[in-house]
C-alpha cells in the first residue's frame, strides 16, 4: 500500500539543504520583488541589462519559481474589529467601520493574489556523484550547493532584490502549505458586510466641563452736552430781527428786512 510520501520526491531535509530521492540536491532562496512598471525607461533597461549580466554569469542552472495564492486578509479584519471596540471616538470609529468595509469588499469582488519570488539552485545526481551514506551526500551537497548560493545573493543584490536562504522551518512550511492547499479557497467571498456584523459602537460622553464665559462690564456711556449754538442772537440795539433757529444744521439765521 503506497503512501503520501511515496509520491513526494524529498528524502530529507537538513541545514537548509533538501536531498531529493533521484539522488540530487536543491537549496531554495526567497526573493524581494521589483515593481518593474513604476519604473522610469532608463531605470528598466538597467534592470534588464543587469538581470541579463547575472544570467550569463551563471556556470550552473537555476530555477525561477513564482508562487501565486489567494489573499487572506482575515486576521487583518480581526485586527480591526479589535480595535473598533476600543475606539471611544464616533467620528473615527466611523471612519474605520468605512474602511473595513472598503478592504473587505476588494477582496470580495476582486482577484487579489500574494506573490511569492523563489529561486531554486539545484544539484543533479551527476555532479553529487553515488554517496554511500546520506551524511557523505549532505556534506557533498553543502561544500557545492553553499558557494553557489552566495553568487546568486551577490548578483541578485546588483539587480536590487534581496535573497534569503530558507532553513529548515521555512522549508517545510513552504512544502506543507503547497502539497496542503486550503480546504475552502473562496471562503472569503462568503462574509458578510452588513452592518450588523459590525461591532455596536457606543459613544462615551467627554469627561469635561464647560467654560463659564464672564462677561466684563461695559464701562459707562458718556453723553456729550449738546453743542452750542454757533450763531447768536443780536443784541437788541441790532437793526437785524432774530427769527427762530431751525434744527437742521446747515439752515442759518436769515437776514430781516
Amino acid at each position: 500500500m503506497s503512501t503520501t510520501q511515496d509520491h513526494i520526491p524529498i528524502l530529507d531535509l537538513q541545514e537548509g539543504v533538501v536531498l531529493l530521492k533521484d539522488g540530487g540536491a536543491v537549496v531554495i532562496l526567497k526573493t524581494s520583488a521589483v515593481n518593474f512598471g513604476l519604473l522610469s525607461g532608463e531605470e528598466q533597461m538597467a534592470i534588464i541589462g543587469s538581470f541579463a549580466q547575472m544570467l550569463n554569469s551563471l556556470s550552473f542552472p537555476i530555477q525561477i519559481v513564482i508562487r501565486s495564492t489567494r489573499l487572506d486578509i482575515t486576521a487583518y479584519l480581526k485586527l480591526l474589529d479589535k480595535a473598533l471596540k476600543v475606539q471611544l471616538n464616533p467620528l473615527l470609529a466611523q471612519l474605520m467601520i468605512h474602511y473595513r468595509q472598503f478592504v473587505e469588499s476588494l477582496i470580495k469582488d476582486n482577484e487579489v493574489l500574494d506573490k511569492s519570488f523563489y529561486v531554486v539552485v539545484p544539484l543533479s545526481r551527476m555532479e553529487l556523484g553515488l554517496a554511500p551514506k546520506k551524511e557523505e551526500r549532505l556534506k557533498k551537497a553543502q561544500t557545492i550547493l553553499l558557494p553557489r548560493r552566495d553568487q546568486m545573493i551577490r548578483q541578485l543584490s546588483r539587480v536590487g532584490l534581496k535573497a534569503d536562504h530558507l532553513l529548515n522551518q521555512e522549508v517545510i512550511k513552504l512544502f506543507y502549505d503547497i502539497y496542503n492547499p486550503p480546504e475552502n479557497p473562496t471562503s472569503l467571498n462568503e462574509i458578510s458586510t452588513t452592518s450588523a456584523s459590525l461591532p455596536e459602537i457606543v459613544p462615551q460622553e467627554a469627561n469635561f466641563k464647560k467654560p463659564i464665559i464672564q462677561q466684563a462690564p461695559l464701562p459707562p456711556i458718556q453723553t456729550a452736552p449738546p453743542p452750542s449754538s454757533i450763531i447768536q442772537p443780536p443784541s437788541s440795539n441790532s437793526s437785524y430781527v432774530s427769527r427762530p433757529i431751525r434744527s437742521h444744521p446747515f439752515v442759518v439765521e436769515e437776514l430781516g428786512p
